[in-house]
């Protein structure tokens, strides 16, 4: 007789699994507000009050190797402070990653981190990694209100930026003192396209381009691609001439907002989705050999996608709401009308009491 001891059956994991339950069967909400009070105290601590004059340099702490918004803020600063020659220390800091090496004495350190895990982002730092220096949160938010278990980020730094005003006054009322509104320096690390062109990506030459882009792996409402396939087709029909490119980068795992994707796009010859995940700068190249870029986004932090494509020279339609309503207005791009509604994101990331976001105007901008 063969006696099976899986996990599935022993009595320890009987004893581990019902804590388990019990915690799954909190609201997503509940859970993600216990996790940011939880690691917030316990990650390292700041002094109560910064050094009153910080030691020269940056110290930058973020996700550098992530493909991500946040990976690619980083990125950004740090290739600003060269070009500056301003002195910094690159740290990569994320979730469940452990930093053995110490921080230059009283250097700043900026975090660029996800506010909803900045504590469990920092426990893998030195016990005092924050201690003896000022600690800068550099945080987007995408929503006029920021969800509630954001603010227990407050406690781990003394002064905030954000990339953008819309950011800056969301976290205002939060803020222990002034919020300095501090934009992605694109313009000092501009965009730098690779040699891929059309004939490599498959796009015809006299055919006039537009171009969606942005991560499956954010939120697929916030971005809603579902609206700018909608205007294409409202503006363009089934004309030959005219072809949309939806880059939808890191497409795995994330089965049903593809499948929405084609659904929308269903026998229409001149739409296409590209789910093939490019360097930066591919993806810089695509914008470089599109003709319009299009984000009829519901909510931006910032807007990266817009702003390098305006610093690549390509025209930039989009929702007129939000961060990319600092760098594009009438006078160098499309603002799209929109209306105001209530904030609905199936994932719950991006979500807070009375938060609302944007529903761009459709037929504006097909017109």
């Amino acid at each position: 007789m063969t006696i099976s001891t899986t996990a599935a059956t022993t009595p320890s994991a009987h004893r581990l699994s019902m804590p388990h339950r019990l915690w799954q069967s909190l609201p997503a909400g509940a859970r993600r507000e216990a996790l940011a009070a939880l690691t917030s105290r316990l990650a390292p601590q700041p002094d109560r009050r910064p050094p009153a004059c910080p030691a020269g340099g940056l110290a930058i702490g973020g996700g550098f190797s992530e493909a991500s918004g946040l990976g690619e803020s980083a990125r950004l600063l740090s290739s600003a402070c060269d070009t500056l020659g301003l002195p910094h220390h690159d740290v990569e800091i994320a979730t469940g990653r452990r930093v053995r090496e110490r921080l230059p004495a009283a250097m700043p350190l900026l975090l660029n981190l996800n506010p909803a895990q900045l504590g469990a982002s920092l426990l893998g730092l030195r016990r005092d990694a924050l201690r003896g220096r000022l600690v800068v949160g550099y945080f987007p938010c995408e929503l006029p209100v920021p969800p509630p278990s954001w603010r227990h980020a407050m406690r781990l730094i003394h002064r905030l930026w954000c990339p953008s005003r819309f950011a800056a006054e969301a976290f205002a009322p939060w803020a222990r003192g002034v919020v300095d509104v501090v934009p992605h320096p694109v313009a000092l690390s501009p965009p730098a396209p690779s040699t891929l062109g059309r004939a490599a990506l498959g796009w015809p030459k006299e055919t006039v381009v537009v171009l969606v882009s942005f991560s499956l792996a954010s939120s697929f409402e916030r971005k809603n691609p579902l609206a700018a396939i909608a205007a294409f087709r409202q503006a363009f029909g089934a004309r030959p001439d005219r072809l949309l490119i939806i880059k939808a980068g890191h497409a795995a795992g994330h089965d049903g907002d593809l499948a929405r994707l084609r659904e929308a796009a269903a026998g229409a010859d001149n739409i296409r989705i590209d789910t093939v995940l490019r360097s930066r700068a591919d993806a810089h190249a695509m914008t470089l050999a599109s003709d319009i870029v299009l984000s009829l986004h519901r909510s931006e932090g910032f807007g990266l996608v817009p702003a390098e494509a305006m610093l690549l020279g390509r025209p930039v339609v989009a929702t007129d709401w939000s961060g990319t309503t600092d760098f594009l207005d009438a006078s160098c791009g499309v603002p799209v009308p929109f209306r105001l509604v209530p904030a609905r994101d199936p994932r719950g990331v991006f979500e807070a009491p009375g938060a609302c976001w944007a529903d761009a105007d459709v037929e504006a901008a097909a017109a």
